[in-house]
């Protein structure tokens, strides 16, 4: 809207008074900042083809501060590829090596970050250079200044993302392996800011701007696998080891740009860092012991199979390391021992799964805030590799964590309810004994006594008393009334403010909606749980009128819990969901929307549960909801959860209603068949095999073209029920009776070797 603002300020550049000059460069580098798709668009001109060769010309200037202004502003461009900027690289690539080694510290940091993005936008032009740019990286990285040092770390990750990483790098290795090691030892003014000299802190209480936000993650519903291990999507928080630092900084740049090295050198990055480890790993400075434990932990994933050979010695090392008189070495050493949890596990207990937990146990105990945190967050890692291998310890396992519900100050309960959940998860009803509810449900139950329903920290501890109610199953019923009511008067609460809301914003505030969600999870928990005797407490709640709200809301993480709750509802007290179904079902029908992915899985598990409770009753509903259900089964790069959860919706509704879906059988069968070959034998993937054997009797022309993907599917089965292996056997000996002998052995010459050997050996085909 001011036309001559650019041109002036250009020309302000050319001033002989400095100031003036500096002046104009400060603010085109503040628009540059705001503005560059703006500077980069028809609307205003295209000022850039002005402006860049502009600025390119004040790379040479005698003031370093202007310089470091005219490559900050032209950096601005980069990672958009302006088209100015572009036509102009080479002169941008010349001068940024005319300026390499400039005497000033900030002319150095903004000559590394234009060679960082430029790495990531245009490698072609860098190519050419690399290895003497590689060369520079190395020396930046040990820059005297630390931000210079920080810029130029970034280079070593995004190298890293980069093909030709392992081609331009390997040759370096002996070089730059050293130097990110020594960038991960902790700096002077980080021990000071760390408190590193003060050992025990536990009686301090928290500051509260301390305490990072939580989120709650919605309850979305998932199907086992072949794999034993479920493996968890959000495992990517790793290199969290000094948090309340959490600047990013060199030591963490650099641990990061070594995780993610291993991770494409592998094993041939060893031979560089075994002899440094041996020497950091039993240093007398505890400052480089640490950094050598950073260093283990940091490999842990990358060199996985390289240092296999070396754990035996390395663990019991870094389990006396937990015992170190300095806090922060015991702290690194959870950290560094939970990334190597899964091989701990895979070994006999006795050899370092109890000392170490023995150990771990101990830290959760500690005098120091941080380590107690450290420790707590390694236990859950170790829980989830463990799982019912730690069924002989409960009993020390939980005298533990309850003793720290009394000794931890405010931030550190919110992670102690977590590594409480996950037990129960790893160990699901093993935990249903007198002895540990006895433990274990005082101390929750007080803590929730305690919390208003307007504290945030109920979502913490709502979290694990729902894994707390899933896994103690009947165990949890004396105790399951109080929190039941809660969650309904916490859902019925906001739904009120959302009311009051909509209708007067200028007078209320908008509520929070993430009560509400953990409200409606806990109650799935708790139906999960309870199954059955779920159900005089539904009986006297107005739970279902308040479902058919949530079920409407405008946030899809709402909707997400609601269906997931409708579903655990249906299978544990369907007398009180019945009544509902002709207004529900076309509430469901219109949220399978796969734009709302976890949604839309969701709501097609609940319609599954409730076509399994309906019968034929559920006839009515079977066009608000099929063709949507065969739409999503055909998607290209529909997620594997919501096509497994698709398929067996669309199998269990056949199997209720062949005469309305088989008809269709042609349009989804292939898709049905092959998203469901990997499920490992259950309820869900029975009602759904049944179902398609029902239609394939009803229509069996759908099936002829694509009979090859069902005989493959049926080769999935492990163990089926003796009915349903006669299902089977009758169809594929129905299909080789129709076809003929010799058109069966032409057709069967295409199966692969297992398939034929398992059909012939399980059904005689």
């Amino acid at each position: 809207m001011w036309p001559e603002l650019l041109p002036q300020l250009c020309n302000l550049l050319n001033s002989e008074d400095y100031n003036t000059c500096e002046g104009a460069f400060g603010a085109l580098q503040k628009i540059c900042e705001d503005s560059s798709e703006l500077l980069d668009s028809d609307a205003l001109n295209r000022p850039l083809n002005v402006m860049i060769p502009k600025f390119l010309q004040f790379f040479k200037h005698c003031s370093p501060k202007i310089r470091s202004h005219a490559i900050a502003c032209v950096n601005q461009f980069i990672m958009d590829r302006a088209q100015a900027l572009m036509e102009n690289i080479d002169t941008f690539i010349e001068h940024l090596f005319a300026l390499a080694v400039d005497e000033d510290p900030e002319v150095r940091k903004n000559v590394c970050r234009a060679l960082v993005m430029l790495l990531e936008v245009r490698i072609d032009r860098l190519i050419p250079h690399m290895h003497s740019i590689i060369q520079y990286m190395l020396q930046r990285t040990q820059d005297s200044d630390e931000n210079v040092a920080l810029e130029a770390c970034e280079f070593w990750l995004t190298l890293a993302e980069q093909p030709i990483c392992k081609e331009v790098l390997t040759s370096h290795l002996v070089q730059l392996i050293p130097i990110l090691v020594n960038g991960m030892k902790y700096s002077e003014i980080d021990i000071i800011l760390l408190k590193g000299d003060v050992e025990e802190d536990e009686a301090i209480p928290d500051s509260e701007q301390d305490i990072k936000p939580r989120f709650h993650k919605s309850r979305t519903v998932t199907l086992q696998h072949e794999e034993e291990r479920p493996q968890d999507p959000d495992d990517g928080e790793d290199e969290d080891d000094d948090d309340t630092l959490s600047d990013w900084n060199l030591r963490k740049c650099s641990a990061a740009a070594l995780d993610v090295l291993a991770n494409v050198f592998r094993e041939e990055l060893l031979p560089h860092l075994l002899p440094l480890l041996k020497e950091l790993l039993f240093h007398p400075e505890w400052v480089i012991k640490e950094s050598g434990i950073l260093v283990l932990g940091a490999i842990a994933e990358g060199c996985m199979q390289g240092m296999v050979p070396y754990l035996p010695e390395l663990i019991p090392h870094l389990i006396r390391c937990l015992s170190d008189k300095k806090a922060l070495v015991r702290s690194i050493a959870c950290w560094t021992l939970s990334r190597y949890a899964h091989w701990v596990v895979s070994q006999p207990p006795d050899m370092y799964l109890k000392p170490l937990m023995t150990e771990l146990l101990k830290r959760i105990l500690d005098s120091n805030k941080r380590v107690q945190e450290a420790a707590c967050s390694a236990f859950a890692t170790l829980e989830e590799e463990a799982c019912t291998e730690l069924v002989p310890y409960l009993s020390f396992i939980l005298d533990t964590l309850v003793f720290a519900f009394g000794k931890y100050q405010h931030k550190n309960l919110l992670i102690l309810y977590d590594a409480i959940g996950t037990l129960a998860d790893s160990v699901g009803h093993h935990l249903n004994q007198p002895e540990y509810i006895q433990k274990l449900m005082p101390p929750l139950i007080q803590k929730w006594n305690e919390l208003k329903d307007e504290d945030k920290d109920l979502f913490p501890l709502l979290e694990c008393l729902s894994s707390v109610a899933t896994a103690l199953q009947s165990g949890f019923l004396p105790y399951c009334e109080p929190v039941y009511q809660r969650c309904v008067t916490l859902v019925q609460k906001t739904l009120a403010q959302a009311m009051m809301y909509n209708q007067h914003p200028e007078q209320y505030e908008a509520p929070d909606k993430d009560f509400m969600i953990v409200a409606l999870d806990l109650l799935s928990g708790l139906a999960e749980g309870l199954g059955c005797h779920v159900e005089q407490l539904v009986a006297r709640s107005n739970i279902m009128t308040l479902l058919f709200q949530c079920m409407q809301d405008t946030m899809p993480e709402v909707r997400q819990s609601s269906f997931a709750l409708l579903g655990d509802l249906t299978k544990a007290c369907f007398v009180h969901v019945k009544p509902c179904i002709a207004e529900f079902m076309p509430i469901l029908g219109t949220n399978l929307n796969p734009e709302f992915i976890s949604v839309c899985n969701n709501a097609t598990w609940a319609i599954g549960e409730i076509c399994m409770q309906m019968g034929a009753e559920m006839q009515p509903y079977v066009q608000m909801v099929l063709n949507n259900l065969v739409e999503i089964i055909n998607r290209p790069n529909t997620p594997k959860t919501l096509l497994e959860n698709t398929a067996i919706t669309i199998g269990r509704l056949g199997f209720v209603c062949p005469q309305e879906v088989a008809p269709m059988l042609q349009q989804f069968i292939r898709p049905w068949c092959t998203s469901l070959r990997n499920i490992r034998d259950n309820e869900e993937k029975d009602s759904a095999f049944r179902g398609i054997c029902v239609m394939i009797g009803v229509n069996p022309g759908g099936v002829v073209q694509d009979f090859i993907f069902f005989c493959d599917a049926v080769a999935s089965w492990v163990s089926p029920k003796d009915d349903l292996r006669d299902m089977f056997y009758k169809i594929l000996h129905g299909f080789k009776d129709q076809v003929g002998e010799e058109n069966w052995q032409q057709f069967s010459e295409q199966f692969p070797p297992l398939l034929k050997d398992r059909l012939a050996a399980f059904y005689g085909v």
